[in-house]
């Protein structure tokens, strides 16, 4: 269970920055050389109307013309424009968690408590997080690690519900001969994302997930960021202790300073059977925000 203590030299990370923040050049010169046949692999989901999202907390995403290039022309040619020039502009409604995306620190709480000392009263204002907000992630290359443990019960993925414990994350590791390390962004491919758009009701109703002892085992192996196939990385609903709501997050985010990255497109590489790679994930500083969506990729 979740404490809200913070003892964060347990991770050895900035009390103020997180994990990501430790990430250094050698570490990155060190994934780069990972990359030798140069090919890509996007880790993204497209973004579009009907993206899955969970309610009342999460609104839809919305696209619409704001300009069209035939009404932009006519307003060019009532200024003078002779050269029939258009241009399409779009309006987008969303919130800043839909689709594949990364967590920052401020977006999860432990009471009053958020990471690295800050509180809510001082770090939440009308605007957005005053402290903690995406704009201090950092751009993030470095090694990936893909945990395929969607056959782990002998089907193609696992069901909603089950969750996956440190001892399944070892028993994986122990049979591909990988290990998490500091520094790694680890990626956990559930078999869930199959349902990414195609059945979004399905998608929605619960997932296979991490449970918060898996969490603490790969954090204090210092790794930066931990990603999944599913809509919040964690086991929803929660069996073990139903009424502990949420705490792989509130450990991740408010403990530990590990960011989380939800809704990861993991199928192909899985299928591939890659296990580690350069990865790239490049989130967009909007001030003040507590995620954006990004195209995370693995270089291979």
């Amino acid at each position: 269970m979740v404490s809200c203590a913070h003892d964060h030299s347990r991770w050895g990370v900035d009390d103020q920055l997180g994990a990501a923040n430790q990430l250094t050049p050698e570490s990155t010169l060190a994934a780069l050389a990972m990359a030798n046949s140069g090919q890509i692999l996007d880790l993204s989901f497209i973004i579009e109307n009907g993206a899955p999202y969970m309610g009342p907390n999460q609104t839809p995403y919305v696209i619409h013309s704001g300009a069209t290039a035939r009404n932009s022309m006519k307003v060019r040619a009532e200024l003078g424009a002779t050269n029939q020039v258009g241009a399409n502009l779009e309006r987008v409604g969303m919130t800043m968690h839909v689709g594949t995306h990364i967590d920052a620190l401020g977006h999860f709480s432990i009471g009053e408590h958020l990471y690295g000392g800050h509180n809510i009263d001082d770090s939440v204002g009308d605007f957005g997080l005053k402290d903690l907000g995406i704009e201090n992630i950092p751009p993030m290359i470095t090694r990936g690690l893909c945990l395929n443990v969607s056959g782990l019960d002998d089907g193609a993925h696992l069901a909603a519900g089950r969750p996956v414990t440190a001892d399944d994350l070892k028993r994986v590791c122990e049979a591909r001969n990988v290990s998490p390390q500091a520094g790694d962004v680890v990626m956990i491919n559930t078999g869930w994302g199959r349902f990414f758009m195609t059945d979004n009701e399905t998608y929605l109703e619960g997932e296979p997930g991490i449970e918060e002892g898996a969490a603490k085992w790969l954090t204090e192996l210092g790794v930066v960021a931990i990603g999944a196939d599913n809509m919040a990385l964690e086991v929803l609903p929660g069996t073990k202790h139903p009424e502990i709501m949420m705490p792989v997050h509130q450990h991740c985010l408010a403990e530990a300073g590990v960011h989380i990255i939800e809704n990861m497109a993991l199928a192909e590489l899985a299928g591939m059977g890659v296990d580690t790679f350069c990865f790239v994930i490049l989130p967009v500083k909007f001030k003040g925000a507590t995620g954006c969506p990004v195209r995370p990729v693995a270089i291979l």
